[in-house]
């Protein structure tokens, strides 16, 4: 248990090992479950309210774990362990969604939650196994918040329209400027806006100077115009 919380790395992690893959596996299972028992979700409340404060759970655990473990072996520092990633805001307003089901809020998690979170679980920065804390934080967390922004949207009334992804694009420029000015103040690197992570990711692909930021720009705007075609099929569909 000691090596399990510890800071050393026994075991290096593996893209696409074994482990990686069963988290995939379990993540695009209960994703699935969660789409097909989406009547289910909406109309049991007992069911439903199991589901909402087990992925509330997830994610508070997740974020309160992860910090209490940098603290506890001195590792923690403002420019690399603050929520301010998308994902940790994606967590952080998942939390507050899911404890006011607010339809602006449900809304920008869907945008900013499902497809990043996935993204990360593909390509995981993260460098212990499956044998070390941080591996099951890092997955269950990103599953949690992947989860979190679909269960949102598929058992609640709240309805995505063109302008809701527009502003959501609207609001992540505005904090994408804020998140830029702090990071040249604290000299961080939040959002990856002055680099890609030392993981190999997609965005390695997005080039270097100002076509770095072009394109950022026009991948969020695909992935929220994917993600407003992803919720018009399930809706046709459904």
């Amino acid at each position: 248990m000691e090596a399990w919380f510890s800071e050393q790395i026994d075991q290096t992690f593996t893209t696409f090992g074994t482990s990686h893959t069963w988290m995939l596996s379990i993540y695009l299972v209960v994703s699935l479950v969660m789409l097909l028992m989406h009547q289910t979700l909406k109309n049991s409340n007992v069911l439903h309210n199991i589901v909402r404060y087990s992925l509330l759970f997830l994610l508070i655990l997740s974020e309160i774990s992860y910090q209490t473990w940098t603290i506890m072996h001195g590792l923690w520092m403002e420019g690399s362990h603050l929520p301010l990633h998308l994902c940790g805001i994606a967590s952080l307003l998942g939390v507050v969604a899911l404890l006011t089901y607010h339809p602006k809020q449900i809304k920008i998690t869907f945008f900013i939650g499902i497809l990043p979170a996935a993204i990360a679980l593909i390509t995981p920065d993260i460098p212990h196994g499956y044998e070390h804390f941080r591996f099951w934080k890092f997955f269950v967390h990103h599953m949690a918040i992947s989860w979190t922004g679909l269960f949102l949207i598929i058992s609640t009334k709240v309805t995505i329209r063109g302008k809701d992804l527009l502003e959501t694009f609207f609001y992540l420029i505005i904090y994408s400027v804020f998140i830029f000015i702090f990071n040249t103040y604290f000299q961080t690197n939040y959002l990856y806006l002055n680099g890609p992570p030392i993981a190999g990711t997609p965005l390695d692909w997005m080039g270097e100077g100002v076509m770095y930021y072009i394109s950022l720009v026009l991948t969020a705007l695909f992935v929220f115009s994917l993600m407003y075609f992803l919720y018009k099929l399930i809706k046709k569909t459904r």
